[in-house]
């Protein structure tokens, strides 16, 4: 996403918060129709910046909301080039997919373990963030060597261009944030579908996801919690956060929003405290309101990490883990994937920690 429309949203948000909306309107009409130079003030632009004629083309609204969370995680991942595919234990599968259901299709990449540690017992889902894929997500969050570890299937579902230009899942669109319709539903009917495929439909699904993946993982446990066993949520957004492109873009920066819903299932939440993309302040209203709460702290490859515990309001547990100086990135992640950081802690197997806690009806 360019500066200059970034510089957009910003004016736009701030007409809408001074009471403002006819200004606020013109602002996104003139962004669609290229009529309108939104370029910033002088004063505002970085110095080393070239100045001049700005050419723009008109912009569907799709494609302005795809702009606008693309900074969730963010367009880099472009400039990579092609990730291989990560790597297998052996005796292991990951294999191609596709799910067609009554709320769309999609496909999807399965990790099934070897066998060697024992039986399965559960499935995990993994919600790549914006500009991702599948191979990209399981190489950098490494889940498949944890899964491998402790018997779990894992699921990658594959958001397509043409449902969203810069891939992301689609989590501030009202359509998509219900239970019966939309991404929330399909990708519940998904997780469903494998769940009875390998007789695990009494265990329940696993949901985990990173940023707009994270935010799809939350609102699946919320409008799903009858199939939903736990969430993990690595940088993501709370259900309801936003209802359109001002409040998406007001929800990533902090600013409250009053649609917001906590998470109503076990839940482990991770949050870097230099998260420039998604505002820390977001994982605390995942969290909602704690009781019995307690806390602890540790070191993992020289970061400080913070973990607050405690039970959400239906009495769950949660942990809430803010981790000292980490950006926009799956913590513990390897450098064969994008927005990754490897110092730790590694998300990847404390999110499975958590999961089999859960399971085995453990106090988290």
């Amino acid at each position: 996403m360019t500066d200059d429309f970034m510089a957009t949203m910003r004016q736009t948000l701030d007409a809408v918060r001074a009471g403002k909306p006819a200004h606020a309107t013109r602002l996104i009409q003139g962004a669609l129709s290229g009529k309108v130079d939104a370029t910033p003030p002088q004063s505002a632009q970085k110095p080393d910046r070239p100045t001049g004629p700005t050419v723009r083309r008109s912009r569907p609204l799709s494609q302005v909301i795809a702009d606008l969370v693309a900074r969730t995680p963010g367009q880099a991942a472009n400039l990579r080039g092609p990730v291989p595919s990560p790597d297998l234990p052996e005796g292991s599968v990951f294999e191609s997919r596709r799910h067609e259901g009554p709320h769309g299709a999609r496909d999807y990449r399965l990790f099934l373990p070897s066998g060697r540690k024992g039986p399965l017992r559960g499935v995990v889902m993994m919600l790549h963030g914006c500009t991702q894929t599948p191979e990209d997500f399981a190489a950098g969050t490494g889940m498949n060597r944890h899964a491998e570890d402790n018997g779990l299937l894992v699921v990658y579902p594959e958001q397509t261009r043409g449902d969203n230009m810069q891939l992301c899942w689609n989590w501030f669109r009202p359509g998509d944030q219900r239970r019966e319709g939309g991404e929330a539903a399909l990708l519940a009917g998904l997780g469903a579908a494998v769940l009875s495929e390998h007789g695990l439909a009494d265990v329940g699904l696993f949901v985990s996801g990173l940023s707009a993946g994270g935010a799809m993982a939350a609102l699946i446990a919320n409008t799903h919690p009858d199939l939903v066993t736990a969430a993990s949520v690595h940088s993501g957004l709370a259900p309801g956060s936003a209802q359109d492109v001002v409040s998406a873009f007001a929800a990533m920066r902090g600013d409250a929003a009053g649609t917001a819903e906590a998470l109503r299932v076990p839940a482990i939440i991770f949050h870097g405290s230099a998260d420039g993309t998604v505002a820390p302040v977001n994982a605390g209203r995942l969290a909602g309101p704690m009781s019995g709460t307690s806390e602890r702290s540790g070191t993992d490859a020289s970061r400080r990490f913070d973990v607050l515990l405690g039970r959400n309001a239906a009495g769950h547990p949660v942990e809430v883990w803010r981790i000292d100086g980490a950006g926009h990135a799956w913590s513990g992640g390897t450098p064969q994937g994008s927005y990754t950081d490897p110092l730790g802690p590694d998300a990847s197997a404390e999110s499975l920690r958590f999961f089999l806690q859960v399971l085995d009806g453990r106090e988290v």
